[in-house]
């Protein structure tokens, strides 16, 4: 299985990033081979509108099944529920603890968006 997370670096170490559409990276890690890739999403940093909705669109070409992020807006919310991806919250804890947790079955999963658009 394909789940990606929000990032501020390219490690599994790295923080989780809040943010959705403005995360500064996007950690792909496979839970079949544990291996994992950094996507960067620099051009969704400083976009005026429609961060969500790109970001959300390159989860999908990436093949995820799952996103883990801090917060997601109605918008990205509605791509990535449409494209079957399952979204779950997780904040304060590095990549490696996010996946662990969902791994446990610690995080909750979201059936809305818990952030309005264009939260920053």
């Amino acid at each position: 299985m394909n789940i990606v997370v929000t990032s501020t670096g390219k490690e599994l170490s790295s923080q989780l990033d809040n943010r959705f559409g403005r995360a500064k990276y996007f950690i792909l890690y496979n839970t079949d081979d544990s291996t994992s890739s950094a996507h960067d999403n620099n051009m969704n940093l400083s976009a005026a509108q429609g961060a969500g909705i790109q970001a959300a669109q390159n989860v999908v070409d990436l093949g995820a099944e799952v996103v883990i992020t801090g917060n997601c807006g109605p918008k990205a919310f509605r791509v990535l529920t449409t494209a079957k991806i399952k979204i779950y919250i997780a904040s304060n804890c590095t990549i490696q603890e996010a996946l662990d947790s969902y791994s446990k079955n610690q995080l909750k999963e979201l059936n809305d968006s818990n952030v309005e658009g264009h939260w920053a």
